[in-house]
């Protein structure tokens, strides 16, 4: 019998597929950088087609690994979440670019439902605010301004990236997770768990464009037999975020995960009962295994991983994203100097999209050195807004979690536990998004009775990092931040 998962890890900057035994180790990894379009501010765009090229290469390069179709029990997807893709449903092609979930081109339109009064109404269906950050109103704004979108009729499909790409293994089925359906404000969390006609028709959104939501341990389809030399199972499908929290096993109430990649991500799970927030954090499924849903509290900040790429390669001050960590060490302290990261607007709990970033406190004395320790610095802070929010809403963090790339960074690490006052337990495997997405599967599969077992098993050993400053420094550095985020919040 096939013991081997394959999984289909498809992020902001790179596409990737993994290939896991079914007790969790890894085995391979193939991976394609995605090019990324800005063309005007605010506005990021990908290549939806070259997103399935690269899906393609990468996955048949493990496959083959593997030895062959055969080997594999199943295949999981987990995705960047909120990116929105328009194709063809006779030819599977694109028919424009993806709009990506950093995209702020519809601040306005949603400001505009903001003010007249649907803020309220949409949080209470879909757990979600009024932002651009989700789906549907970028599904809305493409279908009033892209005209070949309405030009093709009956041939529109339009679908988060793992419905793209099942739809492309499959040949046609159209279908989408419950995690990812319900990131686009478009679908009625609680209830029924499906489509919701009223917030369908505040954004402008025919239902009969969107694919069918379905478990998160679901087997939806195989792949169509030409791709890969045999039919494999897709038995699993998740978005990061919340793969990730599966990935890490924090499946019960009130465990809590930190993701620090392109963007910072923390989510609380909290069981069946879905959570509400009075703080301006997000209402979220976590997780559905067949018709049970489980959900989770969530605090999304847009930008963490990006801001080191930004200063590499937007502003040349670094040669590699691991060359922070060394700055960082290199210096006492911070120099006074604050980096708010609102390169794409801020997030939680603040929901500011037309903030600004701001570099602080400035000196002749300031060095590149300080310039990357606030910018590792700002995780912490961002971290410890939401802690805060977090607690306003009941939820108080007894531990965290962390993973993604920027979790690696060791300085980092032991400063989100010196900010937080908590303990922070890091996976020595820290790909933990792939990971959970390989547990969705193997449950889906039935290589594990359900998702608890498959999470007992696969999740591997953790370094732990413990607080280490007192509280009087803890206080002090929060002033400074605060100080300098204030400054950016009333621009």
């Amino acid at each position: 019998m096939a013991k081997k998962i394959i999984v289909i890890d498809e992020g902001t900057t790179s596409t990737r597929t993994m290939l896991f035994a079914a007790d969790g180790t890894p085995l391979g990894s193939a991976q394609r950088e995605i090019r990324q379009h800005y063309p005007g501010p605010g506005l990021v765009e990908h290549d939806a087609a070259e997103i399935w090229e690269a899906t393609l290469a990468c996955t048949r390069e493990m496959i083959a690994r593997a030895g062959g179709a055969e080997q594999i029990a199943a295949i999981g997807i987990t995705n960047q979440r909120e990116t929105v893709v328009f194709w063809d449903r006779q030819t599977g092609q694109p028919l424009a670019r993806a709009i990506v979930w950093q995209d702020r081109r519809t601040a306005a339109d949603c400001a505009a439902l903001k003010d007249a009064g649907h803020e309220e109404a949409v949080q209470a269906k879909s757990g979600l605010l009024l932002d651009p950050y989700f789906s549907g109103s970028k599904i809305g704004w493409a279908l009033k301004n892209w005209p070949q979108l309405t030009e093709a009729g009956e041939r529109l499909a339009v679908g988060t990236i793992e419905s793209y790409l099942v739809y492309r293994l499959t040949g046609g089925a159209h279908v989408t997770d419950a995690s990812n359906a319900s990131r686009t404000s478009l679908m009625d969390i609680e209830g029924n768990g499906g489509w919701d006609d009223e917030l369908c028709d505040l954004l402008g959104v025919p239902m009969a464009l969107l694919p069918e939501i379905t478990g998160c341990t679901t087997t939806v389809g195989t792949t169509d037999p030409a791709l890969f030399g045999g039919a494999i199972p897709i038995s699993g499908m998740a978005g990061d975020q919340q793969a990730a929290t599966v990935g890490q096993a924090c499946l019960a109430p009130g465990q809590t995960k930190a993701t620090f990649g392109t963007g910072a991500f923390i989510l609380s799970a909290s069981g069946t009962t879905r959570p509400t927030s009075a703080n301006r954090l997000l209402a979220t499924v976590l997780v559905q295994e067949d018709d049970v849903r489980s959900y989770a509290l969530e605090g999304s900040v847009f930008v963490a991983g990006s801001l080191i790429k930004w200063l590499r390669d937007g502003l040349g001050l670094l040669a590699s994203a691991g060359e922070s960590e060394g700055l960082a060490r290199s210096v006492a302290d911070n120099g006074g100097v604050y980096l708010v990261p609102a390169l794409a607007g801020l997030g939680a709990p603040h929901w500011r999209p037309d903030a600004l970033a701001a570099l602080s406190g400035l000196s002749f004395a300031s060095s590149k050195a300080h310039v990357a320790r606030a910018a590792l610095e700002a995780q912490a802070y961002q971290a410890h807004d939401l802690k805060s929010a977090f607690a306003a809403d009941g939820v108080d963090w007894a531990e965290v979690r962390i993973d993604g790339g920027m979790a690696a960074n060791d300085w980092m690490a032991q400063d989100l536990s010196d900010m937080l006052g908590l303990t922070v337990e890091r996976p020595d495997f820290v790909e933990s998004t792939a990971l959970g997405a390989a547990m969705l599967a193997a449950t889906g599969a039935g290589l594990y009775p359900d998702l608890a077992s498959a999470a007992a098993a696969m999740r591997g050993t953790a370094t732990r990092f413990t607080p280490a400053i007192d509280a009087a420094k803890r206080k002090t550095r929060l002033a400074g931040w605060q100080s300098a985020l204030a400054k950016v919040l009333v621009s």
